[in-house]
């Protein structure tokens, strides 16, 4: 009963998210104040993160493919398509639930606890479509973004492993990028990167929004942001590879 009471109580959330605001203008802006936010302040640890994943991806396949018949150029095709399929979207998310989503679930929680919340309402501002709203909306076009980036960073690292270990030559490698690169598996990494950029946001959101308590609270209320958030993607990503793949 208590799933039924949290879910009911967010898609409520969500259903006052899309509101015709109230001035255009101060939507817009903190729209572009959540893009940044989110956008440049991830894009650091996503580089990192997804060159050294390429790069592991590339050593890894070349221990498994050393002593067989397959020619080593497969690094290169193995590498883009992991990134572009699994690797890029689904690692990405579960980083960014970790910082984008306990970030946005302690900023609500404290507005909450601080009682800025209820000031804005009483000021006659739809708190859901103001602080809610472009948070989610921000996440759905910054993360496909980073996942892009995350992509790229990845291929490189795969090249750059792949060369300093002598498994690949430069030419090798770039041939296995240019193979059979199918454009279906691009457009699923975009619907997985929407899909969880939709649903990390929303729950930190959620999380945030009702906290109640002091701030004790709000480390616990961004624990659930992360951990729950975190879950949902992994399943949704079996759900999505399960139906398109």
């Amino acid at each position: 009963m208590l799933f039924f009471y949290h879910f009911g109580r967010y898609l409520m959330l969500l259903k006052r998210c899309f509101v015709r605001p109230e001035k255009y203008a101060m939507y817009s802006k903190e729209l572009f104040r959540q893009m940044t936010q989110i956008g440049v302040g991830s894009l650091g640890i996503i580089s990192v993160m997804s060159l050294f994943i390429g790069g592991v991806t590339a050593v890894q396949f070349t221990y498994q493919l050393q002593d067989s018949l397959v020619p080593m150029w497969w690094i290169g095709y193995i590498v883009r398509d992991s990134m572009i399929l699994e690797l890029a979207p689904t690692f990405s998310s579960l980083l960014l639930a970790g910082k984008v989503g306990s970030n946005i679930s302690s900023e609500l929680g404290s507005m909450r606890i601080s009682e800025q919340i209820d000031a804005l309402e009483i000021m006659g501002i739809s708190t859901p479509g103001y602080l809610v709203g472009p948070k989610v909306l921000a996440s759905m076009i910054v993360f496909p973004m980073l996942i892009i980036f995350a992509v790229f960073f990845g291929i490189y690292g795969g090249y750059m492993a792949g060369i300093s270990i002598q498994a690949v030559s430069s030419e090798e490698y770039i041939r296995g990028l240019q193979d059979n690169l199918a454009p279906f598996n691009v457009r699923i990494m975009f619907l997985k990167s929407v899909t969880f950029a939709f649903i990390i946001s929303s729950i930190s959101c959620y999380q945030g929004y009702f906290v109640s308590g002091g701030a004790l609270d709000i480390g616990k209320a961004s624990t659930r942001a992360v951990v729950f958030s975190s879950i949902v993607v992994i399943i949704s990503n079996f759900i999505i590879a399960a139906l398109l793949l």
